[in-house]
Order: structure tokens, then sequence, then C-alpha cells
């Protein structure tokens, strides 16, 4: 279990009688072509790449190695993880509903509350108490009731599950990475480096990626300017022009958390990046070969996600 990331099904995990889904998540998503943005994607050239990691802090339960060889195809993905802009843009075209809106509640960070907002809290959970079930959290007021993202269009919508992400793809025209592109593309070219830039964490004293300092959970000193989430442009870009690859937002990933299971339904997908509550002396999986998982129903207020597309193969 990661310290970013709760690991709760809403479905089957955390029972609220006063905070039940309401109806069954329908919506009918129309593929929109026009909407596939492709002048913001990055186009990747594909090839073969040494995958996953060995080094000493590698996570082996979730396993990260052993290193292997592995080959993608040539595909386009989104400079950027998807904005509170992007997002706002699919719910007013649609009027879909988030699952966090249709159950109620989500999880959000202890210290990102208002003081209002956490006198209220009724239930965190027990092995990662820094979380807070919060009434009325969603993609649209990310800290519950009074917050809002009117002055966070260019950060990371949060908030949305991995069928949330699978809503938003379809009418895009677009679709979520697997893992092995994700990690391709964060490498940049680099060969087993740690971080998607290198492996020094902080080159020349400089802040590369929005993670935590200071004191897990309760104290952040924010020494790289943020407690919660950035903008998605805050930070450097990598060798393929790719923003925020490490920390400020989980990405969901397409696949399976466990690839044996792959040609069946489970309902763990993998997850990729870090967030901005990740931190060396918890949770170091910021790291470009690090993984964790979540269920597809479950949100969180430093998950998110970012779109690829399939190269279209003219034919003569």
């Amino acid at each position: 279990m990661s310290c970013c990331n709760p690991n709760h099904s809403k479905k089957h995990h955390i029972e609220l009688n006063h905070l039940k889904k309401s109806s069954n998540l329908e919506f009918s998503a129309k593929l929109n072509e026009e909407t596939a943005h492709d002048d913001t994607m990055i186009y990747i050239e594909g090839g073969s790449f040494l995958m996953g990691s060995e080094d000493d802090d590698a996570h082996i339960e979730d396993r990260e190695g052993p290193v292997r060889e592995e080959i993608v195809e040539s595909f386009l993905i989104d400079q950027t993880a998807v904005t509170n802009g992007s997002f706002k843009q699919f719910i007013d075209e649609t009027g879909y509903q988030t699952e966090a809106e249709i159950y109620g509640w989500s999880f959000v960070f202890h210290l990102l509350l208002s003081e209002e907002v956490k006198s209220q809290v009724q239930n965190v959970p027990a092995q990662t108490p820094w979380w807070c079930v919060v009434a009325g959290a969603n993609w649209s007021q990310p800290e519950g009731p009074g917050s809002s993202i009117e002055d966070r269009m260019d950060h990371p919508v949060v908030h949305v599950s991995w069928n949330d992400a699978m809503a938003y793809c379809a009418w895009s025209g677009k679709r979520l990475l697997n893992e092995k592109e994700w990690e391709y593309a964060a490498r940049g070219g680099l060969i087993q480096q740690r971080f998607s830039w290198g492996n020094e964490l902080n080159p020349d004293q400089r802040h590369m990626c929005n993670i935590w300092q200071g004191s897990f959970p309760s104290e952040n000193s924010a020494e790289d300017g943020y407690i919660g989430t950035s903008p998605v442009k805050a930070f450097p870009k990598n060798r393929f022009g790719l923003y925020g690859m490490a920390g400020n937002v989980w990405e969901w990933c397409s696949n399976n958390f466990d690839w044996d299971l792959d040609n069946v339904d489970n309902t763990s997908k993998t997850v990729k990046g870090g967030s901005y509550l990740c931190h060396d002396s918890y949770c170091n999986r910021y790291r470009v070969a690090a993984r964790t998982s979540n269920t597809i129903d479950s949100s969180t207020g430093n998950m998110g996600f970012r779109c690829a597309k399939d190269i279209v193969k003219k034919s003569n």
C-alpha cells in the first residue's frame, strides 16, 4: 500500500450508509475525432527499452523487476496530464457524472482540508489515516464543499476513477496508455535512469517535479513551491517533450496491475508516476520504474491521467 494512494474500492471497502451510489454509471460515449487535439500530442517513435528496476530501493512487492527488454509500437501521447480545463469541456459537452459525484465522496489528503470540512470528516482508512473520506469532494471541488478549480484550470484533474478516465478517452477519440508505453515515454530515451530526467533527484539543487518535502505526513515545507497539485507545465519537460512524468498526480494506465491477468477482467489497474505526496522516507514511487495500483472505481485527490492515440497507418 502506498502513502500516496489509499487503495480502497468505494464499492467494497468503505461502508457509508448515507453515501451510497445512487445509480448505475451510464454514459453513451461518441468517439469524437475532432476533439482529439493532435497538435497537443507528441509523436513517440516505437522501439525497445529496458523496463523495470533492480535498484536497492525498488519495491519488490510491486514487481518492479526484473529488468527486462520490452518493445512498444509508435504512438501519440498527450504532452501533459489531462487538465481541469479539458475535463470541464468534456463534462460541459456530455453531462457526464464522475463516480465521485455519483457516490457522493472521495479521498482528500488531510492537510489540504479547511477546518470546517475537516470537522465533518467521519471516516479515514485505518492503514492510511492521512486520507479523509470527504462528502462532496470531486473533480470540481477537489477539497470538498467550498473549494473550487476556478484558478486551477491548468492543473491536472483529480478525483477521476479509471472508469471516468475511460469515458473521457472515448469522448476525445483517444485511449489510456498501457504501462509499457507509459514507462517508455517517461524515460525519454534514457537507459535505466532513476528519474525521467536522470539519476539525480535535484540536479544543481533544482526541483524537477512536484513531490513532498518535509516530514510525511504531518509537515510539507513545499520547497518545490506546491503543497497540492501544480500546473501541468510547472516543471521541466523530459527529452521527449513530456511534462509531469514524475510527481504531481498518479496517472492511470490501461492494463491490470498483474500482467499475468491481462486477458481477464480485473478491478485493479496500474497507476504510474507518483504524486505530490510521494517522499523517499515512505513512498519513493516518483521513480520512473515504480508502479502501484488502485481499483477501477476509486478516486483520490492525487490521481489523474493522460491520454494516448494509435498511429493511423494510411493505406496506399
